[in-house]
């Protein structure tokens, strides 16, 4: 798979904060933005797959859920 030029621009403040992540892994500030951006894909696939495992299991037992809640 082919790499994509692209201009990232920060505030200062993010810039600060991209560069002590980076300083603090001793990686690469571009390095520090791929990981960041698949740590939040991950965890928003995560969080969709719990929340659609929740969803099954409040219809599973939704009865239950009902008794016990009177």
């Amino acid at each position: 798979m082919g790499r994509m030029a692209m201009t990232l621009r920060l505030t200062e403040e993010d810039e600060r904060v991209l560069a002590d992540l980076a300083q603090a892994d001793g990686i690469s500030r571009q390095e520090a933005t791929i990981r960041a951006i698949r740590e939040v894909a991950a965890r928003r696939g995560h969080e969709r797959r719990v929340n659609d495992s929740s969803a099954r299991a409040r219809a599973r037992y939704a009865d239950v859920l009902d008794r016990l809640g009177r």
